[in-house]
């Protein structure tokens, strides 16, 4: 009798013990340099979640001013500024859906050219790239591609971000 019961539970057993396998999503992060900002690429797999977050510009340097009401760029912030402050919205979305900032697996930046310089600030989008990434805070890095545009939405935006983040589902 004993041995009916254990073999009529032994199925049970290894779904139940496979189940949580199986649920789990796995993010794998594949960097080759160990020196790198970001990674070669990011591999999603298993039973995952994924949000698609849009393209997200900056706020004005004030909080409070009305977007409608910029008339200048000093009032945006430079390319590090708005990076910073689109990570921080990106940021924001992801906590709202139950998602961290580090279940961010890919990045695109479209970078317009400052008008004051005539160039794309590269080194400035690393910079506020930098300041949610690779931190102690959020230590991994991402998948990420860099465009430069000719412009933007506004006159005063200097980049838009948008992001793919996954996580494990349910």
């Amino acid at each position: 009798m004993r041995f009916k019961l254990l073999s009529a539970a032994i199925p049970t057993l290894v779904a139940a013990a496979l189940l949580p396998a199986a649920a789990q999503a796995q993010v794998t992060r594949i960097k080759s340099n160990p020196q790198a900002v970001i990674l070669d690429a990011a591999k999603v797999s298993g039973d995952s979640e994924l949000i698609f977050v849009s393209g997200q510009l900056a706020s004005p340097v004030d909080p409070a001013k009305p977007m409608a009401e910029v008339k200048t760029l000093e009032e945006m912030g430079d390319t590090k500024t708005q990076t910073i402050s689109a990570l921080g919205k990106i940021r924001q979305i992801l906590e709202s859906q139950g998602y961290k900032l580090s279940d961010t697996v890919k990045l695109s930046l479209f970078v317009a050219p400052d008008p004051r310089t005539g160039k794309m600030d590269f080194a400035g989008a690393n910079e506020g790239f930098k300041a949610f990434f690779g931190t102690p805070e959020t230590p991994v890095t991402v998948a990420r591609s860099t465009f430069q545009v000719a412009a933007l939405v506004g006159p005063h935006y200097l980049i838009e971000i948008e992001a793919i983040a996954a996580k494990r589902a349910g």
